[in-house]
């Protein structure tokens, strides 16, 4: 049994992570934390308030009592507005804090986009487009060609949570581009973990999602691989370790 820990914040998306634990069919198991999310609010200061060192270390505890092998702080836009210093200084205080290996999501994602082997990208943010640009500057620091940002304006992670698969699936149709080898939808209040084969096969490239490449991420930590074509391009390399 290989256990994951998450620290999520607040209630949007969260049972994006049952769902998960359930398509990989594996002996994995997903233990999940919520931190307080403080002011819900798609804006830089209040987003660097809901990333900071104190809120994270208030979910640390219970999140080591279950056992956890790693740990990934699944919020994007809480760890990319510290930029791409401030994101790695965030988690290595988390890894100090928690006792074991650290990530974030938008860490996650820059690893996801290296696995597939793919450069150029195209952003789909449920974000307002300054808050989706940062992201994309986060990415392009890591070597990461954005080729188009698609910002879509919604403030709170609570609106964002009430999507459903017709505002999503129209999110990533919007947010494609010619060029792009793949297409990121970085929001952890986004529900897309049901979603992946179908955004897939209706764009007919590979799809990133915040929920997905976060789980992805905490496997990577603990040397995990699991075949999961139901989770996408991304879990259909070949395990490690057939499970």
């Amino acid at each position: 049994m290989t256990a994951l820990g998450f620290l999520y914040p607040g209630h949007s998306a969260e049972d994006d992570y049952p769902r998960i634990e359930q398509l990989l069919a594996s002996d994995i198991r997903v233990d999940l934390v919520h931190t307080d999310i403080g002011e819900d609010a798609h804006r830089v200061d209040a987003l660097r308030r809901m990333g900071s060192a104190e809120r994270l270390a208030a979910g640390v505890e219970a999140l080591r009592l279950t056992g956890a092998e790693a740990v990934v702080w699944a919020c994007t836009s809480g760890s990319f507005v510290y930029g791409w210093e401030g994101a790695h200084e965030q988690v290595r205080t988390l890894a100090v804090a928690a006792g074991m290996p650290a990530s974030s999501t938008s860490f996650a994602f820059v690893h996801a986009v290296r696995e597939l082997g793919v450069r150029r990208v195209a952003i789909g943010a449920t974000y307002p487009d300054d808050v989706a640009q940062l992201f994309a500057d986060f990415l392009r620091a890591a070597g990461v060609e954005v080729v188009s940002v698609r910002g879509s304006g919604i403030i709170t992670a609570a609106e964002v949570g009430t999507w459903s698969d017709k505002e999503l699936f129209a999110l990533a149709k919007e947010a494609d581009h010619p060029d792009a080898e793949a297409i990121l939808l970085p929001d952890t209040a986004l529900h897309t973990a049901s979603h992946l084969p179908a955004l897939e096969h209706h764009l007919a490239k590979p799809v990133l999602t915040a929920n997905q490449v976060t789980v992805w991420e905490a496997l990577r930590l603990t040397a995990r691989r699991v075949n999961a074509p139901e989770l996408g391009a991304l879990f259909t390399k070949e395990p490690i370790v057939q499970v």
